[in-house]
């Protein structure tokens, strides 16, 4: 199949393939008599996972060991141990990120709580919210 129908078929450009034939994380197209690039069932099935991978939120870069897993011969490109390390490292990201988000949720609920309060009472709430890293204490 040429460039244009490949990625039609992987919902991506064909600039982003050829970008990603220059990373060598897609092997390089065969080449028709005409000199168009030919491509093949495992590009579909490479992208694919590039794909899938990019749309939980992997990096590109952090697509290669299951690119390179596949490319090996493997069922699954995520029976190899180097992607076991990727989705080890992106749980951890993403627990840290669920924790902060944790507790902004803590933070903005607080200050709900205060507002509502102060509603209540009939004064004037105010806005005590700051960046996590730089919380000051309240009066």
């Amino acid at each position: 199949m040429r460039i244009g129908e490949l990625a039609d078929r992987a919902g991506t450009t064909t600039r982003a393939l050829r970008y990603y034939e220059s990373l060598g994380l897609l092997p390089p197209a065969g080449r028709a008599a005409n000199g168009y690039r030919s491509y093949g069932d495992e590009h579909v099935r490479l992208l694919e996972q590039i794909r899938t991978l990019q749309d939980f939120g992997f990096g590109l870069e952090e697509t290669r060991p299951f690119v390179e897993c596949l490319r090996a011969g493997h069922e699954s490109g995520d029976t190899c141990a180097d992607s076991l390390a990727v989705y080890r490292r992106k749980l951890a990201e993403l627990d840290a990120c669920v924790e902060r988000l944790r507790s902004v949720r803590d933070q903005v609920a607080a200050q709900l709580a205060r507002a509502e309060l102060a509603a209540s009472a009939g004064g004037e709430p105010m806005c005590e919210l700051a960046p996590p890293t730089e919380r000051t204490p309240s009066p």
